[in-house]
């Protein structure tokens, strides 16, 4: 007679059959993937609006895109505005896809959604990998640091000038390039996976201070209890005689100028309008954010405004 499986044998099976469905489910790049980018070449918004829904990557960084934890609902600056487009698109339903920052870009080109909607800096590096629509906001730099600020950090320089002082950043965001051009050494800038952990890691003093947006900074010490707080003042960061300021927009495949076009068709309607400024003012986006008349292709071109 064959023995019959224990208990602790039949749970361990089922945990391993479930392990094994999930990583089918969520493994990327997952069948089709692949192709669905190949498939971009074609006229993608036909096929987001036959379907009626179109993925957006997002990295889950408030307040431009992010899980609200209460609803499940994928909210912020980017999803919102994406949401009011590409209804006018005739696409009645956006689908959030969590990547990490820093292949947010991969993972659009390869085909895992058709847009990202994360308030994606536009820059000449990541143009020549994707296309940007016109930018939608634009925005300074803060730095995040421990309560007190022992190390008197208020500048990118500070952090350069000052012997032992290391500089988190996100990986994949602009605060690297802009760390690395004002002369900090890779060996004192510390790349973390994510906003949450840079938190953290200022928390933990594994880095004197962390760089992100003004907004990105004011989101997260809003929601955390650890000792830390904003470098007040904060010296607009200058290189080669240009004071540095984001500029945000939505990101697209090469391949898909038309959309790209579309969608900025009805963008340029929209920007500044009071239906706008309603939708992301909860996010903490103000009338003198708006990117004004800077354009998608003088960013790209490392014109400044």
């Amino acid at each position: 007679m064959v023995p019959r499986p224990s208990a602790r044998q039949l749970l361990a099976r089922t945990v391993a059959l479930a392990a094994a469905v999930l990583l089918g489910v969520w493994l990327w790049p997952r069948p089709g993937e692949l192709d669905s980018g190949r498939a971009g070449e074609g006229d993608t918004l036909q096929r987001i609006r036959a379907a009626g829904i179109v993925r957006v990557g997002f990295a889950n960084e408030a307040p431009y895109a992010y899980v609200d934890t209460k609803t499940g609902r994928l909210t912020g600056e980017a999803p919102e505005l994406a949401r009011l487009v590409f209804r006018q698109l005739g696409v009645p339903e956006i689908q959030g896809v969590l990547t990490e920052f820093g292949s947010l870009i991969p993972a659009l080109k390869a085909g895992r959604f058709d847009v990202i909607a994360a308030g994606m800096y536009i820059t000449p590096q990541r143009c020549r990998e994707i296309l940007f629509s016109n930018p939608t906001y634009s925005i300074g730099e803060a730095f995040m640091v421990p309560a007190g600020n022992p190390l008197d950090l208020h500048s990118y320089e500070d952090v350069r000038d000052t012997p032992g002082a290391t500089l988190g950043v996100v990986t994949g965001a602009i605060q690297l390039q802009y760390a690395r051009a004002i002369g900090i050494p890779d060996d004192r800038i510390v790349i973390f996976p994510g906003a949450p952990a840079a938190v953290d890691g200022v928390a933990a003093g594994r880095a004197s201070a962390y760089a992100a947006t003004a907004l990105t900074v004011n989101d997260l010490l809003s929601k955390t209890s650890a000792p830390l707080e904003r470098a007040m003042p904060f010296e607009d960061l200058v290189i080669d005689g240009e004071v540095m300021k984001g500029y945000g927009a939505f990101g697209f495949r090469k391949q898909d100028a038309a959309f790209r076009e579309a969608f900025n068709a009805v963008l340029s309607t929209t920007i500044g309008t009071p239906v706008h400024a309603e939708l992301v003012e909860p996010f903490g986006f103000t009338r003198d954010m708006l990117p004004g008349q800077v354009t998608a292709a003088e960013l790209c071109k490392g014109e400044a405004p």
